[in-house]
């Protein structure tokens, strides 16, 4: 089921209820309901449309999963199982699942998204780019190569605390990236919800349509994470952020080959790089 064949509320109650699994597991339901904003009778059709006979079953899934609580060495003993007899051939397969994992990008409506998500980039005003812990860098490289053809992109890092101190100057219509997958890290919800309030369009890279991270009027981008090791997998996520920025250079006014061509006599200038062994 995807989320988005939902009726409004059960969207809203089940964004909730993504974002906050431990709350389902010990909460009562109207206090739940609550919380989410919706009417109790609402937490129960979700219940039912997810397949359960009533809520109190969704509950008790929850239960069971806090229960179990997998942790780093939890995703480690569900990993998807290798067929190796060699870590050379575990390695092989492990590439050739990611690669295929890479390729699967293209189908379904995943290339319309990133065209609406670089689009919505490209005539923002400001973008502000947004993740922490293993989804960072997938952040920080949109934010970098974003820096390189507009002067329009900001990382929200957090560094010393006051990252995101940046949205205080954030308007209305400006865009905010944000990457994030399962478990999802409390203060990137929290600045999603922020950033909503304060009229700014969502570009959201994650792992599935009940993400917390999804805004009904923004774009949604939905990669997998599978992986065989102990943490789950950012390629997938990084070549989908490769893609986005080159549709927005694409897409971006027709000075960007002269900023590029500045910014090349710039680290000339300065010796950046190592010049090349013939």
């Amino acid at each position: 089921m995807r989320l988005e064949s939902l009726p409004a509320q059960l969207q809203k109650a089940a964004r909730w209820v993504a974002a906050n699994p431990q709350e389902v597991a010990l909460l009562s339901m109207r206090e739940q309901a609550k919380r989410a904003g919706v009417q109790p009778a609402t937490m129960t059709r979700l219940a039912q449309a997810l397949g359960y006979d009533g809520y109190e079953g969704l509950r008790e899934g929850h239960r069971a999963a806090l229960r179990q609580a997998p942790g780093l060495a939890g995703q480690a003993a569900r990993r998807a199982s290798l067929h190796a007899e060699s870590s050379e051939l575990a390695a092989q397969e492990m590439l050739r699942n990611c690669g295929a994992q890479v390729a699967g990008l293209a189908a379904g409506d995943l290339p319309q998204a990133m065209v609406r998500a670089a689009g919505m980039i490209a005539q923002a005003r400001q973008v502000y780019c947004l993740g922490m812990r293993s989804s960072h860098a997938v952040a920080w490289h949109v934010s970098y190569a974003l820096s390189l053809i507009s002067d329009r992109a900001r990382l929200l890092d957090g560094i010393g605390g006051t990252g995101f101190d940046a949205l205080a100057q954030a308007q209305a219509g400006d865009v905010l990236f944000v990457c994030g997958v399962a478990p999802y890290t409390r203060a990137v919800v929290e600045v999603v919800v922020q950033a909503r309030a304060r009229g700014l369009q969502v570009v959201a890279l994650t792992d599935t349509g009940l993400s917390p991270l999804i805004c009904p009027d923004g774009v949604a981008m939905i990669v997998p994470i599978a992986s065989a090791s102990f943490l789950h997998s950012m390629a997938p996520a990084f070549a989908l952020a490769e893609v986005l920025v080159a549709l927005v250079a694409r897409g971006d006014d027709p000075a960007v080959l002269a900023r590029l061509a500045g910014l090349d006599r710039q680290l000339a200038a300065f010796n950046t790089y190592h010049p090349d062994i013939i």
